[in-house]
Formats: structure tokens, sequence, C-alpha cells
């Protein structure tokens, strides 16, 4: 039987949801997910759990925010006024901009609070800070390490 190993290129069929259980992705209906496995292209946690699995394999796994996305850090909270946004954005909460640092890194806000004056924005993942429960299922190793 053949087993996944670091190095290999697999696919992968997966519904993520939250420990409430509602439901966040899923690939069900769209093509498998394909990554190499050990190149740091998903979250650590699943990542590790798909390392040794079988093709046809299933299993469901519980990731803890620090295996997945993270603690969500305060820090990269911040409050601004509503003026330093460009004119043609209306604030919504929900809605994701980019701006670029101080060393031209692009950094992603997402918009968690707005009134007339000020706008919240938040640089951490949307997943951060959040177990998460994982239903996967090897589909087939594309190429062997």
């Amino acid at each position: 039987m053949t087993m996944a190993k670091q190095g290999d290129i697999v696919r992968i069929h997966y519904t993520g949801r939250f420990d409430d259980g509602t439901e966040f992705d899923s690939s069900v209906g769209r093509s498998p997910l394909e990554f190499t496995l050990g190149a740091g292209e998903i979250i650590p946690g699943l990542e590790r759990e798909i390392d040794g699995m079988a093709v046809g394999a299933r299993k469901n796994v519980m990731i803890s925010a620090e295996d997945a996305y993270g603690p969500h850090i305060a820090e990269h909270v911040q409050e601004v006024d509503r003026n330093l946004l460009p004119p043609e954005i209306v604030p919504t909460i929900g809605t994701r901009l980019q701006a670029e640092s101080g060393d031209g890194r692009t950094v992603v806000f997402t918009i968690t609070a707005a009134d007339e004056t000020t706008v919240t924005l938040d640089a951490n993942h949307p997943l951060a800070g959040k177990d998460l429960v994982f239903e996967v299922e090897l589909i087939e190793i594309a190429t062997a390490a």
C-alpha cells in the first residue's frame, strides 16, 4: 500500500469546520487540492496528519490554532481615521484591503468595524486563533518523491 511521504505531490479532498461544526471551506465538488507534502504549502498541523496516510484513506482531525493559522495577535488590529482610506472604498465589515508596509511587503487587512469617523483593520489571517476540524481524504499521490 502506497503511503504519502515528505516530497510527494499529493491530492486531497477536505472539508474544514470550526469546532462548533460550521463549515468554512471544502474542496468537495471542486478539483482536489494539490500540494507537495513537506513544502509548507498548507497549514502545518494538517500536513503532519497527511504524512503517512494511504491513498483512499479518510480521517477527521482537530488542528489547534497554533498548528493552523497561529494565534490572534491583538497588536495586528488597529483603528484608523476613516479619511485615511481612499475615497472610493466604502468601509464594510468583512472587506479585505491591501496596503504596502514600510519595507515594501504587501499586508492584507480585513475591516472588522467601521463608524462615521474610524475603521478597525485586522491584519491577522481570518482563521487565526481558531481551532479547526478537517475531514480529509487522500485521493492520489500524483508524483512520489
